[in-house]
């Protein structure tokens, strides 16, 4: 079974969050996620997160805070992924399809109705029980 190490950013405007939608043949095309990506050899999340962020929209982290770390594992692709999930309270730039994705700024209610990666369910389920981001996280050097 592959291991592979995501951070992910929930990007955060006006009580509103950042979905993604995976462009065609890439894996699990057509599917909403969070926007981020694999950590590198060595790599730390916040760090990856920060890297990420800027290669796939063009935005630059100010504050963001780690909440939760999940592992799921995918047995039809034969892949365990253990993801970082920061929230972006505040960036630089403007979001910005750098990859073919699609971006939709959605409120958590309406996040529910997006078809989302098994992995990132249960976040975005908790996101609209609670749709801001809690005051009690801990900061990451941005």
């Amino acid at each position: 079974m592959k291991y592979v190490e995501v951070a992910a950013g929930i990007l955060w405007r006006d009580g509103r969050y950042l979905a993604v939608c995976r462009p065609q043949g890439r894996l699990h095309a057509g599917r909403w996620e969070f926007p981020g990506g694999k950590l590198e050899a060595g790599e730390r999340p916040a760090g990856a997160l920060h890297r990420e962020l800027a290669e796939e929209l063009g935005v630059h982290p100010r504050t963001a805070a780690l909440w939760r770390t999940v592992e799921h594992i995918y047995a039809d692709k034969d892949l365990h992924v253990r993801l970082h999930f920061f929230h972006v309270t505040d960036f630089a730039g403007e979001p910005a399809a750098r990859e073919g994705q699609v971006l939709r700024w959605t409120t958590p209610r309406d996040a529910l109705a997006l078809d989302f990666l098994e992995a990132d369910l249960p976040l975005v389920r908790d996101l609209a029980a609670q749709p801001l981001p809690s005051t009690g996280l801990r900061e990451q050097e941005a």
